[in-house]
Parts: structure tokens; sequence; C-alpha cells
């Protein structure tokens, strides 16, 4: 796993720096023996999780039963249903919604009182309400571009971090459809630009599960599903990991996921979690991470075979952004 700050430009199954890395950010490896020693760490602060697209508050039970049991961290998930993303459909009958200029006023507004309401909940729980209380977001998939507005409307005072895991932060390139009509437009022009700083970190984490391939034309046929090893970074084949897989599916799920990938980023031979291309997944101005073997959701997931960035073995390898 390679930490960098700024872009970076992936190459087969390795992550690969592209110069010039800021001066500010400096490059670190992970490790579980360093993860663990920050559990017994006193100095962090409350954690507020916010759920993606289509998840709900119970997706991330056991990563907040994880932070506080094992690392003490008081976490708080905000309480979201998936039926309250129905909400969303108010959209369309905003004429924004069809130009593709949508604004978050009146649409997301019940997401992010939600957020706030889990805000004043972990300060309440953790510091008695405490006005100097600072906290960590931990954003998951499209809750972290939505963390991002939360801060632009609430402000950042209470806030000293923010994590993203398999966040979707760029606007899709011209002549891709964008799926959220205009929102993620709307946070790169309005919200601040990440900088990571003493006081405000950004930090954005990328996974490397499978590699897409384009639907037609010449595909990779070496293209695999990454699973971590604690020895090493280890390949196997889609076969290893679902034993009903014929040797040319592993092909064909590539071209399914490039799809995927091809409507966020516009290409659809690059890296990714599976939904998200690892390339959105980062900002210029954060901490980028990658990590390798990662999933993109909790649903679906196996901490063994599919670990997703909650799963405790992922979870080591990020922990130690939550302590100050």
């Amino acid at each position: 796993m390679v930490v960098v700050c700024g872009g970076e430009w992936m190459s087969g199954s390795r992550v690969s720096r592209s110069p010039p890395i800021p001066s500010k950010c400096s490059n670190h490896s992970l490790s579980s023996s360093s993860s663990s020693s920050t559990s017994s760490n006193n100095n962090y602060r409350p954690v507020v999780i916010l759920p993606g697209l289509g998840n709900n508050s119970g997706d991330y039970l056991k990563l907040e039963q994880t932070l506080n049991e094992k690392y003490g961290l008081s976490t708080v998930v905000a309480k979201v249903s998936r039926l309250d993303w129905l909400r969303n459909a108010s959209g369309l009958i905003d004429a924004n919604y069809w130009r593709g200029t949508l604004e978050p006023t009146p649409v997301l507004d019940w997401y992010l009182e939600r957020v706030n309401d889990a805000v004043e909940e972990a300060k309440a729980k953790e510091l008695g309400g405490d006005s100097n209380t600072t906290l960590s977001l931990i954003g998951h998939s499209a809750g972290g571009w939505l963390a991002r507005l939360y801060m632009q409307q609430f402000g950042v005072s209470h806030i000293s971090l923010l994590l993203t895991l398999g966040t979707p932060h760029l606007p899709p390139p011209k002549g891709v459809i964008d799926q959220t009509r205009g929102l993620l437009d709307y946070v790169q022009k309005y919200c601040s630009p990440p900088v990571y700083t003493p006081q405000l970190k950004y930090v954005c984490i990328a996974g490397r599960y499978i590699e897409g391939a384009p639907l037609f034309g010449k595909s990779n046929p070496n293209v695999e599903a990454v699973v971590p090893s604690n020895s090493s970074d280890q390949l196997l084949p889609d076969a290893a990991i679902a034993s009903t897989s014929l040797p040319n599916n592993t092909t064909l799920r590539a071209r399914f996921i490039g799809q995927g990938y091809k409507q966020v980023c516009g290409q659809a031979d690059v890296w990714g979690d599976g939904v998200v291309p690892e390339v959105s997944a980062h900002l210029e101005g954060a901490l980028n991470i990658s990590l390798d073997g990662v999933y993109h959701s909790p649903v679906g997931s196996d901490d063994a075979i599919r670990p997703w960035y909650g799963s405790p073995g992922v979870l080591e390898q990020w922990i130690e952004h939550l302590f100050n």
C-alpha cells in the first residue's frame, strides 16, 4: 500500500507516483503494528460516519462497533434508511435536474440535517456538547462529497478531519452523463478546495479491487481481482473468489465493471473498487491513499476474500488518521 499526496498514475497491479510530490506531504506505509499502537492513544476526536447512496445506517454497524470497542473511538452513524433515498426523487420536478445543473437545496437538505443531528449527538455523547469539540467525518461513497456540502453549509470550525472511502469526488468529463445531475459540479465550484493542514485534514482512500475493460475491442485477458495478503500483494483470479466462475468470466466481469467506471470517469480500462474508479476517488490537495484488494461496499463484502474499506484488516491501514 502506498500513500501519496496529489496526483498519481496507475500501472498494472502496483501504484506508482507521478512527480512532483508536494513537499508538504510525505510518503509512508501503514502497518498493522503502527495502527494497533494508536488504539491506546487517548488523543482522538469523536467520529461521525456518513452513509453512501442507497446504504442505511445498519450497513455500518460492524464498523461502528470496531471503532468503539477495539479503538476506543466514540462513533455515531448518521441515521439514514434505504427508503430515505427516495426523497432525492423530488429533484425530478426541478428543471435544473434535466439541464444537469441541479443544486443541493432543497433536494439534499434532509441528508445534511441527518448529518448535523449525528454531529450534535457525537458532541453530546462524548464531551457533553462542548462547543470546542472537533470531530472526524468518515464519508463512504457519496457520503464523502455530501460531507463537503455539509461543511460548506454548516461550517468547518467543529471538523478536524474528513476521511473519504471510495467517494466519486470528480464530475464526469464532457460527453458522459452526470449521474448526480450537476451536484458534483456544484461541489467542485462552491465547496472549499481540499487542503491537508494540521487544522483540517483531507484524506481520500481509493480501492484497487478490479481493473475494468472496454465493452468492445481488445481487453486484458489477465484481468484479475486483487485479494490482500498479510505477507505481500497477492493476485488471485476471479475463479478463486467465485468457484462457479468459468475461465473467461473474468474478462466478462471486467467489461461489465468497466462500463460502470466509464460512467464515473469516462474511461473503462482503469482500476477501481468495483464501483468507483481509483482516479475519481482522489482529490488534488488531499492526502490520497490507494489500497489493493479493497471492495466498494459493506453490502456484498466478505472480510476474508472480498473486504471493503471498513473490514478489520483494511481498517488497520487507515485507522491512524483518526488519532491526533
